[in-house]
This record gives C-alpha cells, sequence and structure tokens, in this order.
C-alpha cells in the first residue's frame, strides 16, 4: 500500500490527506499538535517538522508539504522548515512534493506561465523563491526528487484568503464590499479541493519531477464578477463593491494580517492570471466549477 506523509492539516493539507486516503492509500499527518482530519487510514502525528520528519517519512512515498511557519515569521522560520523537509526527502527517498503560491514570480506580466523564471521584489516573494531554488538545486544534484504546486488566491471554506475576508461574509450580510484592488482586472481562483487534486497527480506522476506545476484556476473573474456571482448563487441581493481608499488601507494595515499582506498588494491592482495548461495536458486536471465552489462556500456560511 502507497504511503504519504503531509505536513500541515490546514484546508489545503486536510483536503490532500483525505484525497490520498480516499483513494486507497495511507497518510500520516504531522502537525505540531497532533490535528488533523478523522479518517481510518489517516495516521495524526505530532511533531515538529524542522527537526523529527526524517524518522516520520521511512518508507513514505511522496513526502508533500503544505506548512508554512505564521505570515508575519516566514523570512525568520522558513528557512528551518525547508531544511526539514530537504534533510528527511534526502534520507528517506520519498519524493518531495511542495505547495507554494504565485508570490515568487514577482510583478510578472499576466497570463503567469508555470516556466516564468523567478524574479520577486518582496520579501514573501524572496522565502518562496529560495524554497524553490533550493529543493530544485537538490533534484539536479541528484539527492532528492523535488516538485512544487502553485495556485492562485484561495476560494475555500476556511482558507485564509481573500475572499473569505473581504468578499464572502460582506455579501453574505449584505453589506458593501471593499476590496483593495483593481475591481475589474481578470484575477485567478484556485479552489482547495482542486489544490488537493493538484497535489495528489503530482506525487503519483513519475514525469512531474523537477518543475514547478500551476493548479487549474476554477475562474478568472474579477473582484466585481465574483461578488456578483456569489451574490447569485447565495440568493442574496448584488452587492456595491468599491476599492478601498488609500486611507482606508493604511487603517486597515494595523491589523497584523493586513499589515504582512501589504507587499503583496501589487497582485490586485493588475491582472493576475495563471496559465495551467500544462497542468491540463500532461496531468489531466480540470477544475471544479465555480458554481459549484460558491454554493459550498454558501452552504457553510
Amino acid at each position: 500500500m502507497t504511503f504519504h506523509v503531509v505536513v500541515g492539516a490546514g484546508p489545503t493539507g486536510t483536503a490532500t490527506a483525505l484525497l490520498l486516503a480516499e483513494s486507497g492509500d495511507d497518510v500520516r499527518v504531522v502537525t505540531r499538535r497532533g490535528t488533523g482530519p478523522k479518517h481510518a487510514r489517516i495516521e495524526l502525528t505530532a511533531a515538529d517538522a524542522t527537526s523529527e520528519l526524517a524518522d516520520l517519512a521511512e518508507g513514505a512515498a511522496t513526502l508533500i508539504n503544505c506548512a508554512m511557519p505564521p505570515y508575519n515569521r516566514w523570512p525568520e522560520e522558513t528557512p528551518a522548515l525547508s531544511d526539514g523537509l530537504l534533510h528527511a526527502a534526502e534520507r528517506t527517498g520519498a519524493g518531495y512534493v511542495n505547495l507554494s503560491n504565485a508570490y515568487g514570480y514577482g510583478p510578472a506580466g499576466s497570463p503567469l506561465t508555470d516556466d516564468l523564471p523567478l524574479r520577486p521584489t518582496t520579501i514573501k516573494g524572496r522565502v518562496r523563491a529560495q524554497m524553490y531554488r533550493d529543493g530544485l538545486a537538490a533534484h539536479e544534484a541528484g539527492r532528492l526528487r523535488f516538485t512544487e504546486v502553485r495556485p492562485a488566491d484561495y476560494l475555500g471554506v476556511g482558507a485564509l484568503a481573500m475572499f473569505n475576508w473581504f468578499i464572502g461574509p460582506q455579501v453574505q450580510a449584505g453589506q458593501e464590499v471593499v476590496f483593495p484592488a483593481d475591481l475589474d482586472a481578470a484575477h485567478s481562483w484556485t479552489y482547495i479541493g482542486d489544490v488537493a487534486k493538484t497535489l495528489a497527480a503530482v506525487a503519483r506522476s513519475q514525469r512531474s519531477w523537477g518543475t514547478a506545476w500551476h493548479t487549474p484556476q476554477t475562474s478568472d473573474m474579477s473582484i466585481r464578477e465574483i461578488a456578483a456571482r456569489f451574490a447569485t448563487i447565495a440568493g442574496r441581493p448584488q452587492p456595491s463593491v468599491r476599492e478601498m481608499t488609500a486611507l482606508e488601507l493604511h487603517t486597515a494595515t494595523a491589523d497584523p494580517l493586513m499589515a504582512e499582506s501589504a507587499e503583496m498588494q501589487y497582485l490586485y491592482q493588475r491582472e493576475c492570471v495563471l496559465d495551467w495548461s500544462r497542468t491540463a495536458a500532461e496531468l489531466g486536471l480540470e477544475p471544479t466549477p465555480l458554481d459549484d465552489v460558491l454554493r459550498e462556500l454558501a452552504a457553510a456560511a
């Protein structure tokens, strides 16, 4: 029976572990507190991923990382996590699959293809890029097998995501949607379940190693369009949508999470679309329909 180790039990880690388990594979989910989804084929383990992974990954076909430190601690704490993952993969022979995002590209022109060079201009972009470079260097040196999956903005219940902060609750409550973005620019949205499908697919594919893969995108709707569509699906009035003013944005940065997000605002001030055509062609993946995703979000509210 195939055995996988999934690090992290947030929405993506949970969805990935459940998908693998429901397909008949055995999964060990590693978190600091031993939390995670309940399933007969899932073992929940409390451990420090920076130092204890190698023993836990013995016999695993793949080591799938869905974890990151707190958003405001990325520069200080990510290197130790990355080193722990690399060490575990090298010692055990498990293929290392890293979940990342589009931060590493920097403010490149849209559409973003998965073969673009990484040219980050932000602290968080540099952290993401370094994780990929370290993994790829180890892969090319023959020390391990490495691949990376890159989604866009998350859509999904429980996701720490812009939709769940600025759009969904406001639409459900009949309130104005105020978003720090170009409201009419095309923007890619990724369903959490499709992230899990992509992670599972690359983990099982012999041709996935040594490169990066974009997840299927469930929509490229603008902020204004997706807010309107969600209102229709949820049976709520069509929302008033406006761009956050500079003063409002400055005030919002009093919130620690918003303060940490400020450097990534360029992703929302222009078109930001991920090209996932290679994923469709080579892995045969397609996105979950947007309306299905929005119904799930509406039902969970």
